[in-house]
């Protein structure tokens, strides 16, 4: 199992642009989940994850494009092994953000505005 996690972590590393947003696509997403993984993890600090939410959030701006980052989140949330879901929903409050949407696996991300 460490090794399919470190696989995908490598791979989301080589397809990202730090803050480089532009059109969402779940791979981009996906990679800034990387720098969250310490904290979502109980492992670290909270570190570089509050510049991955804050740039997430203030870069989607269209109703699809946070349907995407939604989607993208609780995709990344299911395959990922040891996350922290509470510590994941309250992201966007410690760093300082209002998200458009709750960060929960239970969150319907065809609703979100």
């Amino acid at each position: 199992m460490g090794g399919k996690i470190a696989c995908f972590v490598v791979l989301c590393m080589l397809m990202a642009v730090p803050y480089a947003w532009g059109a969402f696509s779940c791979g981009q997403v996906q990679a800034g989940v990387v720098k969250c993984l310490p904290y979502l993890q109980n492992r670290g600090p909270v570190g570089q994850c509050c510049d991955v939410v804050k740039g997430l959030i203030t870069s989607a701006k269209t109703t699809q494009d946070r349907r995407t980052a939604c989607s993208c989140l609780k995709s990344a949330a299911s395959i990922i092994k040891g996350i922290d879901m509470s510590k994941a929903a309250g992201l966007p409050a410690i760093c300082g953000v209002k998200s458009p949407f709750k960060i929960s696996l239970s969150t319907d991300c065809t609703k979100v505005q």
